[in-house]
């Protein structure tokens, strides 16, 4: 590439040191599609006759059906996949190949190809997001009346239903999408054309070039265009927090499906054994998502400090933005699919969560309601159930079987309604609030999106 400059051959280790074809020839279809748009425009400015950009697209074809069938032989001699392909190119046609880099620079070209592959790779994360959405719908549908505690501090808090708790999870996962298309939407803008830095003096039609690729509209600044990798970034912090969604939903099943909790059961085809103990059932799954999560977050902090002392334009740190990219990538697709597949068979123990629900405490905040009603200040309300539970304990009685008109006169003999978990449900009925009809109503919205 720049053998006229250079008397030596760049040693081994710097060429080790420096190839990116180990990872980068991934980005082969895009590189071909870049390529192509930039002959064509070539071709529109007469810096191509009709037959020179016809014998650089089938060779690019060519090219490109040969990477895909395993029969393209990579040189790391030549770097990256840009450089592979031109090679190629140029050995397969002869010397228009050497044409085709007229007015772009590898800085312009990566920046496409990036681009190129990081829309196609959302557009896949998205679809798998939305197939992990519907297993949690499916779940939440079979078990919108099964009710369970809902946890604060992880210490019992008040009553709701699993249908309730796996919706949250639905609405982590709409979040994400959304990130991803936001994402999705700024990174869809053509660096090419851009060259090295500054544009050049052969002007093509960036406008056609972007327009051809599926871009909204070429760049406005060639320095920006080429320095910018914002984009990686977001997509990294996007998948970081949808890896957090995960782990914290991991995280949960983790805890139901402990002999302790026993609010749920994993399929066998989900689970480990032990090589010690016959009897263990592990979730490893959940495990090893919950694990992930740590190295799609290192992933982000390592693009983040490649980027942080920088000046413009481009500096070959950059290249270190494809790997985490690719890892991240890579993960998130893999652990959707295997929790999509793991929830579509999860079981929700009713019986034990009704026997976790049916704790009175749950529905001390219920009392304490029952109180305001009768026109007691809510803090005040809030001190006589606390001395209720209090009572409680001391006297180790369940809460709804105390007699709670020793603690205050302001409880009523119609207090012991407030201990009823079909009637704290069904009262939840403001919008958001886990009441059954709500559950159900908010399935059909989600399954009507």
């Amino acid at each position: 590439m720049w053998k006229g400059r250079f008397q030596k051959q760049t040693a081994d280790l710097v060429q080790q040191y420096g190839e990116s074809i180990s990872y980068d020839w991934r980005l082969y279809p895009h590189d071909i599609a870049g390529s192509i748009a930039h002959a064509r425009a070539q071709k529109v400015a007469g810096l191509l006759t009709a037959d020179e950009f016809t014998q650089i697209e089938s060779g690019l074809r060519e090219i490109e059906q040969e990477i895909a069938d395993g029969k393209f032989e990579f040189s790391i001699e030549l770097e990256d996949i840009h450089m592979n392909i031109e090679s190629a190119l140029t050995k397969k046609i002869g010397a228009v190949g050497g044409k085709l880099h007229t007015a772009r620079s590898r800085n312009d070209q990566v920046a496409t190809d990036t681009r190129l592959y990081c829309r196609t790779e959302i557009d896949t994360i998205t679809e798998l997001l939305a197939d992990f959405q519907a297993a949690l719908l499916n779940r939440a549908e079979k078990y919108a009346d099964a009710v369970m505690p809902g946890y604060t501090h992880l210490q019992r808090g008040q009553p709701v239903t699993a249908g309730h708790h796996l919706l949250a999870y639905v609405e982590m996962l709409e979040r994400d999408r959304q990130r991803l298309a936001g994402c999705r939407h700024r990174l869809n803008i053509s660096p090419l054309g851009s060259g090295a830095l500054a544009g050049s003096t052969i002007n093509l039609d960036r406008a056609a070039i972007a327009a051809e690729l599926g871009f909204d509209a070429p760049s406005t600044n060639s320095m920006d265009a080429i320095a910018d990798r914002d984009y990686i970034a977001e997509i990294l912090f996007a998948l970081s927090l949808c890896g957090a969604h995960l782990s914290r939903f991991s995280e949960d099943l983790i805890l139901w499906c402990s002999t302790e909790f026993g609010f749920a059961t994993l399929s066998d085809a989900h689970t480990t054994g032990s090589s010690l103990m016959p009897q263990k059932k592990n979730p490893d799954v959940c495990e090893l998502t919950r694990g992930k999560s740590g190295r799609l977050f290192g992933n982000l902090i390592s693009m983040l400090t490649s980027l942080k002392g920088l000046p413009l334009t481009y500096n070959r740190d950059l290249q270190e933005d494809k790997e985490p990219l690719f890892d991240s990538i890579d993960t998130i697709k893999l652990a959707l699919k295997v929790n999509t597949e793991m929830t579509s068979d999860l079981e929700i123990n009713r019986d034990a969560c009704l026997a976790a629900a049916s704790d009175p405490l749950l529905l001390a905040t219920d009392l304490a309601d029952y109180l305001v009603l009768k026109g007691i200040p809510f803090r005040d309300a809030h001190e006589l159930v606390g001395l209720a539970v209090a009572k409680s304990n001391e006297t180790k009685t369940p809460l709804d079987q105390l007699d709670l008109s020793i603690v205050s006169e302001h409880f009523g003999p119609d207090a012991s309604k407030v201990f009823n978990l079909d009637r704290a449900l069904a009262a939840r009925t403001n919008p958001g609030a886990p009441s059954i009809e709500n559950v159900r109503n908010e399935i059909k919205r989600w399954k009507k999106s």
